[in-house]
């Protein structure tokens, strides 16, 4: 639906787009009320289900994106997911947290060479032991 640089105008224009998409909007709806807000890169566990539905959530065998918000000195820092509207539990797995997706990429570099590139990663996130 999109890619890592379509604006936030086209992803509400087109009502849709992807988690990384979910989490920038948030963030830019908290920070526009002057809330402080970073970017959370992560996974979700495989075999996590939403409280809804059998099927597993969002973002599963897959890189995930939510937010996390600054609630003050009690509460601290608290994730939201936006993409499967909820309260992250101990099944998503934070990799990094940034101001957006610019701060947090998994790769990044440059390839030399012709011809065309890409990359495809699935992940199957879950628990040891």
């Amino acid at each position: 639906a999109t890619t890592v640089s379509t604006p936030l105008h086209e992803v509400v224009a087109g009502r849709r787009g992807v988690c990384q998409d979910f989490a920038h909007l948030q963030l830019a709806c908290l920070r526009s009320i002057g809330l402080a807000a970073r970017y959370v890169s992560g996974y979700v566990r495989s075999a996590e289900r939403s409280a809804a539905a059998a099927d597993p959530l969002v973002g599963a065998d897959a890189s995930h994106a939510w937010v996390s918000l600054w609630c003050g000195s009690r509460l601290g820092w608290v994730d939201l997911d936006p993409t499967n509207n909820m309260i992250p539990t101990d099944g998503h797995v934070v990799l990094a947290w940034g101001r957006d997706y610019g701060d947090v990429t998994p790769l990044r570099g440059v390839i030399l060479g012709g011809g065309e590139q890409t990359i495809e990663v699935a992940v199957h996130a879950r628990p040891t032991g």
